[in-house]
């Protein structure tokens, strides 16, 4: 199928099939001179980084209610954010999002710059986030390369190079489709149709815009599509935490700035080894002379290794640990990552 014939049916399909999202500008009323606001689009682009629409939807609803422009974000107090961010996951985000929200209503005047080299220069945005923003706020042309789109490259192309050396061809691939007409709408036609039909099991072959051209289906296997090579096993690491009650209020530290969940409130914790702490190695550890019990184990999973943590559970004296941050048990839960929340609610229970 000629590039031209595969991009009209793929948009005419796009027209009438669009998700409604709450950062995206619909077809029709693009069409009506309606523009993407950039502010919206960059956070939207900043939380989909690693989490899914149906999880990012309600804190973008959160963070644009309650800081509508990014001067008002830029404003905002960095515990908030941290706080509001909570549950999102990779939080080296969080900070990054201050960052460049701080960079663009000071130095850039509240404007963000409308080209992928100049939006790359921005802390927190790389190639594929500055493509996305350029093209869907901006109508530049950009290639715009999410795993949706490789999928649907793979199988247009049945390329068989395995995830990730495959890569760099599904951006070649990808980039020869792309085009000055209708740039942002291009690019999330190209997510829409991952995402709703040529899905990673059991695509929709029957009602794909563009299935005659797709070498995979001709091929009759869609699913092998994209090949991906083993994932390599993840280490596993242990600690214990520490959940230190005062009334209805609980025990919070700041993590440190840099390093995993940096900047985050969490619970006190060991460090986090190879090896399971003793109990006696634990206690020690713990952030105030308490009776400690040990209640259970709580796991988790981050992207590049797989944690347990023993949760202790005490109740403190009335003076204890004045260097921690005291919060209402909700509070607590609201405003801490996934990790210290389960063990928060372990030791609650407990």
């Amino acid at each position: 199928m000629q590039k031209a014939r595969l991009r009209r049916r793929l948009l005419d399909w796009y027209d009438r099939n669009a998700r409604a999202l709450p950062w995206r500008v619909s077809p029709a009323a693009r069409a009506r001179g309606v523009r993407a606001d950039p502010y919206r689009v960059w956070l939207s682009e900043v939380m989909l980084q690693q989490t899914t629409i149906p999880h990012a939807a309600g804190y973008f609803l959160k963070f644009t209610g309650r800081w509508p422009s990014v001067q008002a974000l830029a404003a905002a107090d960095d515990g908030e954010v941290m706080g509001a961010w909570a549950g999102l996951g990779y939080y080296a985000r969080a900070r990054n999002l201050l960052a460049c929200a701080r960079l663009v209503a000071g130095q850039l005047g509240g404007r963000f710059p409308d080209t992928e080299a100049k939006l790359r220069d921005l802390p927190g945005i790389g190639a594929y986030t500055a493509a996305a923003i350029a093209a869907i706020a901006f109508d530049r042309p950009a290639n715009v390369v999410d795993a949706n789109v490789e999928r649907v490259v793979a199988r247009l192309h049945a390329v068989e190079t395995p995830l990730p050396a495959a890569k760099p061809q599904l951006v070649r691939l990808a980039g020869a489709l792309a085009d000055a007409e209708r740039p942002g709408d291009w690019a999330q036609a190209m997510m829409d149709l991952g995402a709703m039909v040529c899905r990673p099991a059991a695509p929709l072959c029957d009602r794909c815009p563009v299935a005659d051209a797709c070498q995979a289906r001709t091929a009759g296997d869609p699913d092998r599509y994209p090949r991906k090579s083993p994932k390599p096993d993840r280490p596993h690491r242990h600690g214990a935490v520490f959940v230190l009650t005062r009334g209805a209020a609980v025990a919070l530290d700041r993590r440190p700035s840099k390093g995993l969940l940096g900047g985050m409130l969490g619970l006190p914790t060991t460090d986090w080894v190879a090896e399971r702490p003793s109990e006696a190695a634990a206690r020690a550890a713990a952030p105030a002379d308490a009776a400690w019990r040990r209640i259970g184990q709580v796991e988790h999973g981050f992207t590049h290794f797989s944690i347990t943590l023993d949760v202790y559970r005490a109740e403190a004296e009335p003076a204890a640990a004045p260097e921690l941050i005291w919060l209402p048990y909700e509070q607590a839960l609201a405003e801490t990552p996934t990790l210290f929340a389960k063990a928060l609610r372990l030791g609650l229970l407990g």
